[in-house]
């Protein structure tokens, strides 16, 4: 069953109270946070003495405006002392969440002289006569920079490279705990795409793949098609080819339940920036031919109209935004799939009662889908979202680990379409048509195999294109270090 209250947990509060020692006075302070639908958690006991007893009390609210109206109620409670607030979002990134730990001790100067000076000076000067032994002999081999500007930070706009940076180490950490890469956030203090250019190709040196991440749109394209163009490691935007990848996914699975081809079928999407953009075409080159896309105000590209060689061919010159075409509710009707990356609340369950039978929705804009996921479960055969507190989670951190691990293992020079493909398949392969459901069309982010799957794909299709460098170790673990 899913509630609006399902992702109270994303605002867990903590209030440490101080309580007038008599009766009555805690069952106040219960019967407020009820009325003001918090869920109440944990309570324990800091202190207690004649006079007071002083509590932490732990309760999950709706979202920060909800949590902050509960604490100025608790602070009005009779006999009540509000002492200090804590949250629980904000204890966890204290103090960043990653760090750079050494992998050899430095305990006396012989340590010291190896890995420093003099000793040092030895493997410069090999890497200088050289190159290539730099993926040997530094951090480069198994090394991401995980690269913004902080123009689209999540779904919260332009906020500038300070608030993106714990997203960026949340990205780091994903790649380390997931495939055993190194990488390390860097937020630029520029959105000029000249500079940003200029700053990727002058730091590349140190690594051995670049992952860009919450650069807005168009920009992001020129980006990352001019670093690609000038770089002989892998870049890739995450948001479009990330979240493309684990789409194509989801979609394949949810293909098989209702038995449908995805030649036949038809595809509306909501969004035509960076992530609708990479989905629409990574969708025609799995064989799609009906696809419809809508911004805001209406259609503005549709294959039914210019034909799917022309989309394939120049895919960008098909996009209208200037003379929309109907509403997407309009062009709904007869659709068998909804592909969301838009924005919240554009649909309800009526608008998707006009879709055709055996519906499959994605509704993936965060952190609340185009339709409210309580109604559109009643009546889809298959409903999917972004979040994690609702069956079949579209999350593209079920790519991005495996496909760098994948083309570093493979030293490869850059990540092109058939590994992408490569990764799709590997991801929804993982799930055997005995397993297969309407609520499992997509392997968990914690499911151990992904990144083995998806890698070891990815350096497969990597080889056969000829952008591979080396062939993998078989005796390599994909979460280990390359070398």
């Amino acid at each position: 069953m899913i509630s609006d209250s399902s992702h109270y947990s994303n605002y867990r509060l903590t209030a440490r109270l101080e309580l007038k020692n008599k009766p009555g006075t805690f069952n106040r302070v219960v019967q407020l946070l009820s009325r003001q639908k918090a869920n109440l958690g944990a309570i324990d006991i800091v202190e207690a003495t004649r006079e007071k007893i002083t509590r932490d009390i732990t309760f999950d609210v709706l979202n920060e405006a909800h949590g902050k109206h509960v604490l100025e109620k608790l602070g009005e409670i009779r006999d009540v002392k509000l002492v200090h607030a804590s949250d629980r979002i904000f204890l966890l990134h204290l103090g960043g969440k990653i760090s750079v730990q050494s992998k050899i001790p430095i305990k006396n100067r012989n340590q010291l002289s190896q890995a420093y000076t003099p000793g040092v000076a030895r493997v410069s000067k090999a890497i200088g006569e050289n190159k290539s032994s730099v993926y040997n002999l530094t951090i480069k081999g198994n090394s991401v920079a995980v690269v913004s500007d902080g123009s689209a930070i999540l779904g919260l706009g332009n906020l500038g490279p300070e608030a993106a940076l714990p997203v960026m180490e949340g990205k780091a950490m994903i790649f380390k705990e997931f495939a055993g890469i190194d990488a390390f956030p860097i937020c630029l203090a520029t959105q000029d795409t000249e500079e940003i250019i200029k700053a990727v190709q002058a730091i590349s040196p140190v690594f051995g793949g670049i992952n860009l991440e919450d650069i807005s749109y168009p920009r992001c394209f020129e980006i990352e098609n001019r670093l690609r163009q000038t770089l002989d490691i892998p870049v890739m935007h995450d948001d479009q080819h990330g979240t493309a990848v684990v789409v194509l996914a989801a979609l394949k699975n949810a293909l098989r339940i209702v038995k449908k081809d995805i030649s036949k079928i038809r595809i509306v999407m909501s969004g035509i920036g960076a992530a609708g953009v990479a989905c629409a075409k990574i969708l025609l080159l799995a064989g799609a031919r009906h696809i419809v896309a809508c911004s805001r105000r209406g259609v503005v590209f549709s294959t039914e109209e210019n034909g799917v060689h022309a989309a394939k061919r120049d895919f960008m010159s098909q996009i209208h935004r200037d003379n929309p075409g109907e509403s997407l509710k309009e062009t709904l009707k007869g659709t068998d799939v909804f592909i969301g990356v838009s924005s919240a609340n554009l649909l309800t369950a009526k608008d998707l009662k006009k879709m055709k039978k055996d519906r499959i929705v994605f509704a993936m804009a965060n952190p609340d889908p185009e339709v409210s996921p309580s109604e559109a479960v009643k009546v889809c055969r298959i409903f999917a979202t972004g979040r994690s507190d609702i069956p079949n989670q579209i999350n593209n951190a079920l790519a991005f680990p495996g496909i760098f691990r994948g083309a570093l293992d493979v030293r490869a020079t850059t990540i092109n379409e058939a590994m992408k493909l490569a990764a799709a398949n590997a991801i929804s392969g993982l799930i055997s048509s005995s397993e297969l459901s309407e609520e499992y069309i997509i392997p968990s982010i914690f499911d151990k195999r992904v990144v083995s799957a998806v890698s070891e794909a990815v350096a497969r299709a990597a080889m056969k294109t000829g952008v591979a460098r080396r062939r993998p170790k078989k005796e390599s673990k994909t979460t280990a270090v390359s070398t």
